[in-house]
C-alpha cells in the first residue's frame, strides 16, 4: 500500500465502498454462495444504499484508502438485535483480497469499535474472519441463524467481547 489511511465516509466515497463491497463478498464468499447470485451483485444499485446509510446518522461508516482509492469499508452502530448482548454492533467489514495482511482491517475495526464491548455476525465457515475476529478478543457467543443469499442458505454465528 503507497499510503494506507482509515477516515469517516462521506457521501463521495459511496461508489468506492460499493465497489469494495461486491469484490469484497466475491472474494470471501466463493465457498459460501452460488457463482452466478456474486456474479450478478450490482455496484450500482449498491451505491445508492450506501448513499443512503451514509447519510443517515444512524450508522457509522469508515473507509480504508490507498492513496485516493477505497480498499475497505466498516460500518457500526447501536444493536439491531432485539436481545442485543453489547451496546455497539459492527455491522459489516470488508477489505478486498489485494490489501489482505495491511493492516487496513485492524485500523477499520478500531475505528468502528475501538476497544469496546461489542458484537457481530459472521459467516459460520470463514476461518480468516473468524481468526481476525479472534485477535481481536471477539468470541462465538452460541447464538446461530440462517440467513438467505441468492438461493443459498448461510449459516452465520454471533460473535462478542
Amino acid at each position: 500500500m503507497a499510503h494506507m489511511s482509515v477516515r469517516s465516509a462521506r457521501e463521495s466515497d459511496a461508489a468506492g465502498i460499493a465497489a469494495v463491497h461486491v469484490q469484497a463478498w466475491r472474494e470471501a464468499y466463493a465457498h459460501l454462495m452460488p457463482a452466478a447470485f456474486l456474479s450478478s451483485l450490482d455496484t450500482e444499485r449498491r451505491e445508492a444504499g450506501w448513499k443512503s446509510i451514509i447519510d443517515d446518522e444512524i450508522t457509522d461508516v469508515f473507509v480504508a484508502l490507498d492513496g485516493e482509492k477505497v480498499i475497505g469499508w466498516a460500518s457500526a452502530g447501536a444493536g439491531r438485535d432485539s436481545s442485543s448482548p453489547a451496546a455497539r454492533e459492527l455491522e459489516g467489514i470488508y477489505v478486498i483480497a489485494a490489501a489482505y495482511g495491511s493492516g487496513a482491517g485492524q485500523q477499520l475495526l478500531d475505528a468502528a469499535v475501538g476497544d469496546d464491548a461489542a458484537y457481530l455476525w459472521m459467516a459460520e465457515n470463514n476461518p480468516r474472519a473468524e481468526a481476525f475476529y479472534r485477535r481481536n478478543r471477539f468470541e462465538r457467543d452460541g447464538m446461530v441463524k440462517t440467513e438467505s443469499f441468492g438461493g443459498a442458505s448461510v449459516h452465520v454465528v454471533r460473535l462478542t467481547r
